[in-house]
């Protein structure tokens, strides 16, 4: 017992351990900090961002359900690993990397509706130090369903049945975009979910929608009010209304417009000069076009708000779809390649020749 107990309180000097709201911790996205130092997230796509010395870094981290998490180490993708279960658990994250400062970036790929994640605390080499990452000079925020949530983008057939492990926001268009514009990017997004009216309800107005889903700190852990301040875009993507017009009871235009200018007229609020590109989803119907059309002309005169360019006929069955007939890897680079050229004009975002990926 003596000699546990020694090399116990050896290992214990051998590391740096920091809570998990460490100021050496960035984290991009809503996130709320508890008194015991841990911090709890659930919407997809939120991350955290660390530069570290000495080469080494593991995680304590547990999860309310269950969630995937994109592992990048100095920009490149390490792996993908899955998290489950109320008890913390310990992960490395990185190890015996070479001298000199690595950015290490973790990254919730998947969504709130199965799991919330919670950092306990970091360990790092004895002498190691962690520096928080300073943000971009570009933020993009996207207000969305499955199609900004990646579901079923690690699919390759559109009647593959949906699985969490192929879903992944870091293939999906709002991610793909960030990357090609080196933007941070935040993600308020839940599957099934329309701007009044969820997939399939038999009412024309859902209890739980977008509406009132994207003013929360949480996205299915708590109804606590966010802020609006943990970050404030350039741009904002609205891409709602797939589901609003899904069978059964669809809302009236002016039910869905209506939602859709108070959406607008609260991120305007909330982000004084923020530039707002309304997304044509590529599977809209026609009653979903019609709205579309009521919301161009509820807009007109506003220098700031802008409607997309349709994206009729660009995601094929064939090639471009994963599980439940929605868009794949390849699907979501085309949504954004379509994109891009609209957001340069509207940012004055010059292009470049990186690759969309």
């Amino acid at each position: 017992m003596l000699s546990l107990l020694l090399l116990l309180t050896v290992q214990a000097n051998a590391q740096n351990i920091v809570k998990g709201s460490d100021k050496g911790v960035s984290y991009t996205g809503r996130v709320e900090a508890s008194a015991d130092g841990s911090v709890s997230y659930d919407w997809t796509g939120v991350y955290l961002q660390t530069d570290i010395t000495q080469g080494y870094l593991a995680v304590e981290m547990s999860e309310a359900g269950a969630s995937w998490h994109n592992l990048f180490i100095d920009g490149q993708w390490v792996r993908k690993f899955k998290v489950e279960g109320e008890t913390p658990q310990r992960i490395v994250l990185a190890e015996k990397l070479s001298k000199g400062t690595h950015r290490i970036r973790l990254q919730k790929c998947t969504e709130g509706e199965y799991g919330k994640t919670t950092i306990h605390q970091f360990i790092l080499a004895k002498k190691g130090t962690m520096q928080a990452v300073p943000p971009k000079e570009r933020m993009i925020e996207v207000y969305g369903d499955s199609y900004t949530c990646g579901y079923g983008t690690e699919s390759s057939k559109a009647n593959d049945r949906f699985t969490i492990d192929t879903e992944n926001c870091d293939k999906a268009y709002g991610c793909i975009i960030a990357r090609y514009f080196d933007a941070d990017y935040a993600l308020t997004a839940h599957s099934g979910q329309g701007m009044v009216r969820d997939w399939g309800d038999q009412k024309q107005i859902s209890d739980v929608n977008m509406s009132t889903r994207y003013t929360q700190v949480f996205d299915s852990h708590g109804t606590a009010a966010y802020a609006f301040d943990r970050y404030t875009p350039q741009l904002v993507m609205i891409n709602l209304g797939t589901n609003d017009f899904s069978p059964v009871a669809i809302p009236t235009d002016e039910q869905y417009v209506g939602a859709y200018l108070k959406m607008i007229s609260t991120i305007q609020e909330k982000y004084p000069g923020v530039k707002i590109l309304c997304i044509t989803p590529h599977s809209a119907g026609r009653y979903l076009k019609a709205s579309l059309d009521l919301l161009r002309e509820r807009l007109a005169g506003q220098p700031n708000v802008f409607m997309a360019n349709p994206l009729d006929n660009m995601v094929t069955v064939e090639r471009d779809m994963g599980a439940d007939w929605h868009p794949n890897y390849q699907g979501q680079k085309k949504i954004a390649m379509s994109l891009i050229p609209q957001i340069s004009a509207i940012m004055g975002w010059p292009l470049t020749d990186k690759t969309i990926e």
